[in-house]
C-alpha cells in the first residue's frame, strides 16, 4: 500500500501538490525502481476522480487505501475504500479499479477479455479484474474470509461513456464486479452511498490491515481438487489473460482447424504452474484431450502422486518432454509444457531404443504433438548444459512450420511473499541482467537474513518449522553426492567444518525415513537433508535456507565463478566457461527464490559473507523479532 488516509485528507494532499510525489517515493521504496510516467499520470488523473466522487457523495471520512497490495502477491488494487455499511453497521469495503480508457470493446471471441486501442493484445475486462481482486482478498485475508459479504467491487471509467465501453457488461455484473462510466457518475455515487456510511472508516481499515494472512495455497496440496473438482486458485490480471488466451486458441482449433503456439513467460513465482494446473483442470472437466508435461522428474512424479492419488487416469495426465517422440501429429488438443526452460535439444538418450531415435528437435516434437502447444518458461532458470527452452528458440521452431507464436508475459510476483523488490534484488545481486548489486531494503513482504554458520542456518529453520512453517535447506552443487545404501544412514556428503548433512535422496524409494527425491520439497521428512537445484526447482516452501558454496564467491567488486569447485556431473570439460558462469548464477537464482515467507543465506566463504552482511541489514535476529505471527496452513 502506498498511502492511506480519509478521502478528505487525500484530496487535501492532492490540492497541495504532494500526493503524486509521495506515491512515487513510496513506490520506489517498496519496489526498488521508479514507476513509469504512465502510472504517475494515471494517479494524477484517476485518484481525483475517485476522491471527488466520494466527497460529492458525502463520504469524506471514508478511509482510502491507495495501491493496496494484495497479500502474497505483487498485484495492487488501485484503491480499497474502508468504512461502515449504512444498513448493517458492520465494516464494509469497496475495491475500485480505476481506468482512464475512453473506449473499450469486448474481445470478439471472449467477453472476459477486451480490446483497448492503447494495447496490441487483449486485456482483462475490468469487471472481471475487480471481481478477481475481491475473490482473492476473501481467499487470503482473514478479516474477509469469515465475512465475504462485506466486500464489493467496482470498475470506474471516469473518462468513458456507456456507449464507448458498450458490451463490457456481457460478462455479467455482480456485487463484486460493477461497471460505472462518466455518464453514469450519479449511479456510482448511489452505489458508494449504499455500501458506505458517512462516518469514519479508520477502524474498518485497521481491521482489514490486521487481517490474518492465509498462506499461499501450495501447488501440490491442492492439485487433486484443482484437476478433479473445481479451481482452488484465483487467477489475477495477466494470469487470467494467459488462461483465457489458451482457451480461446482451443476454441479456434475446434472451430476452424486452427493451430497456434503460445508462450507464457515469467520469473519464479509469477504463477506459471498455477496457470498450467488451472488449464489442465478446466480442459479435463470439459473432456478436451490435454496433457501436462515437464522436463523435471521431481515435479512430474510429485504431480502424479498428489493429483493422481486415487485415479490412475489423473496420473496419466502428467508426462515428460521426451514422451512425445512417436506421438501422432496433432493427436492432442492441448499440450501444456510447464518449466519449458528445461526443454533439451533432443529427446533421445542412452536408454532410447534405436528404433525411436531421430534427429528431430525436442521443441519440434512438442509443437507437433498438439493443436495448441503451450510453453510456460523462465529463461533465468536454465541450469544445465543442453537446456534450450527460450522464447527465441520456440519462435524459430514455430516460424519454420508457418505457425503463429503468441507470447504472453507475466510480471506479478506470487512467491517470495509477493515481493517483486526481492526478486529484482536477487537478479541484481547475481548480475544476471548486467545490473550492479544493491543493498536490500526490507519491504514488509519478504524477510532476508545472513547467518555465520550452517548450524545457525539449520537451527533457525528448525525453529521456524516448530511454529508451523515449512522449511528446507538447499545448496550449490559443491559436494560429491554418494549413493544411499539400504539399511544405512544417508551419507553426510555436505561437510562444512564439523557440520555435516546428507543430500536429498537420489532414488525413488524412501531410505531410513528420508523421502524419495521427487518428494523432498513436499514431504515434511525432507527437512534435515540438503536439496540441490534439480530437486528444488519448481517447488516452494515458507522458509528457504540457502548454502552458497565455493563455486560462487565475491572478490573485491565482483563475483568469481570457480568451476573447479562445482561437483555437478553435467559440467563437462567441453562446457564453455561462459555457459558454466551463467548456469551457476542461474542455479543460485533458483535456490534464492524458493521461499514464500523468508530466505536465510550462508556462504562458505568469509569474504562473501562479509559482502552479503554489507548488503543485508538489519541482522536476521532483529528481523525475526518483528516477524508477524505464524500463519495457519490449509491443505
Amino acid at each position: 500500500m502506498l498511502f492511506r488516509d480519509s478521502a478528505a485528507a487525500v484530496t487535501a494532499r492532492r490540492l497541495e501538490g504532494s500526493l503524486a510525489l509521495h506515491l512515487t517515493e513510496q513506490f520506489v521504496h517498496l519496489h526498488g525502481y521508479r514507476p513509469g510516467m504512465s502510472e504517475v499520470r494515471s494517479w494524477e488523473r484517476s485518484i481525483p476522480a475517485l476522491t471527488d466522487a466520494l466527497l460529492d457523495a458525502g463520504l469524506g471520512q471514508v478511509e482510502v487505501l491507495l495501491e493496496y497490495g494484495l497479500p502474497l502477491t505483487s498485484k495492487r488494487a488501485d484503491a480499497v475504500l474502508a468504512g461502515v455499511h449504512p444498513t448493517t453497521h458492520e465494516p464494509s469495503y469497496v475495491v475500485v479499479e480505476l481506468k482512464q480508457w475512453s473506449e473499450a470493446h469486448p474481445d470478439e471471441d471472449d467477453p472476459v477479455l477486451c480490446r483497448v486501442d492503447a494495447y496490441t493484445h487483449p486485456v482483462l475486462n475490468p469487471i472481471e479484474q475487480v471481481r478477481g481482486y475481491c475473490d482473492y482478498l476473501v481467499a487470503f485475508n482473514g478479516a474477509l474470509a469469515e465475512h465475504p459479504e462485506r466486500i464489493f467491487g467496482a470498475a470506474y471509467l471516469d473518462n468513458a461513456t456507456a456507449f464507448g465501453v458498450g458490451g463490457l457488461d456481457e460478462v455479467g455484473e455482480s456485487e463484486r464486479g460493477r461497471l460505472f462510466t462518466a455518464d453514469r457518475r450519479g449511479d456510482f455515487l448511489s452505489f458508494l452511498r449504499s455500501r458506505l456510511a458517512p462516518v469514519s472508516g479508520a477502524e474498518a481499515a485497521d481491521q482489514l490491515l490486521a487481517g490474518r494472512i492465509q498462506p499461499s495455497k501450495q501447488l501440490m496440496k491442492v492439485a487433486a481438487q484443482e484437476v478433479r473438482e473445481r479451481e482452488q486458485f484465483v487467477l489475477l490480471d495477466e494470469q487470467r489473460v494467459a488462461y483465457e488466451m489458451v482457451l480461446k486458441a482451443v476454441r479456434k482449433a475446434h472451430e476452424a482447424d486452427h493451430k497456434e503456439v503460445l508462450v507464457v513467460t515469467g520469473g519464479p513465482g509469477t504463477g506459471k504452474s498455477v496457470i498450467a494446473l488451472s488449464l489442465l483442470g478446466e480442459l479435463y472437466r470439459r473432456n478436451i484431450p490435454a496433457l501436462h508435461a515437464t522436463g523435471s522428474q521431481s515435479f512430474t512424479k510429485t504431480m502424479r502422486k498428489v493429483a493422481g492419488a486415487r485415479k490412475r487416469e489423473v496420473q496419466d495426465l502428467f508426462k515428460y518432454f521426451n514422451s512425445f517422440m512417436t506421438a501422432r501429429r496433432n493427436g492432442l488438443d492441448v499440450l501444456i509444457c510447464d518449466e519449458a526452460h528445461r526443454i533439451r535439444e533432443t529427446s533421445a538418450n542412452r536408454y532410447t531404443p534405436a528404433a525411436q531415435r531421430t534427429s528431430k528437435p525436442q521443441i519440434e516434437e512438442l509443437i507437433d504433438a498438439a493443436r495448441v502447444p503451450v510453453f510456460l518458461l523462465d529463461q533465468h532458470q536454465v541450469v544445465r548444459p543442453g537446456e534450450m527452452g527460450t522464447v527465441e528458440e520456440i519462435r524459430v521452431a514455430a516460424a519454420a512450420k508457418n505457425l503463429a507464436c503468441r507470447v504472453i508475459p507475466l510480471d506479478s510476483q506470487f512467491r517470495c511473499g509477493g515481493s517483486d523488490a526481492y526478486v529484482r534484488w536477487v537478479v541484481r545481486l547475481l548480475g544476471l541482467e548486467g545490473e550492479h548489486t544493491v543493498a536490500w531494503e526490507p519491504d514488509g513482504r519478504m524477510e532476508l537474513g545472513i547467518v555465520d554458520s550452517p548450524g545457525e542456518l539449520e537451527e533457525f529453520l528448525r525453529e521456524r518449522q516448530s511454529k508451523g512453517y515449512s522449511a528446507r535447506m538447499s545448496a550449490g552443487y559443491c559436494w560429491r553426492w554418494s549413493d544411499a545404501k539400504p539399511g544405512e544412514p544417508l551419507p553426510a556428503d555436505v561437510v562444512i567444518g564439523d557440520w555435516a548433512r546428507p543430500w536429498n535422496l537420489k532414488g525413488e524409494r524412501s531410505v531410513m525415513g528420508a523421502p524419495p527425491s521427487a518428494l523432498w520439497a513436499t514431504d515434511p521428512a525432507g527437512f534435515g537433508q540438503v536439496g540441490c537445484v534439480y530437486t528444488a526447482q519448481g517447488f516452494e516452501y515458507d522458509w528457504s535456507g540457502v548454502i552458497m558454496g565455493p563455486d560462487l564467491v565475491w572478490r573485491e567488486d565482483r563475483w568469481i565463478i570457480d568451476r573447479a569447485a562445482s561437483k555437478d556431473p553435467v559440467f563437462k570439460r567441453s562446457t564453455p566457461d561462459d555457459d558454466v558462469n551463467r548456469l551457476i548464477r542461474n542455479t543460485y537464482k533458483v535456490l534464492l527464490t524458493r521461499g514464500m515467507v523468508g530466505t536465510v543465506i550462508y556462504s562458505t566463504d568469509a569474504e562473501t559473507r562479509a559482502k552479503l552482511r554489507e548488503l543485508v541489514q538489519p541482522p536476521m535476529r532483529d528481523a525475526v523479532s518483528v516477524r508477524r505471527r505464524p500463519v495457519t496452513r490449509h491443505g
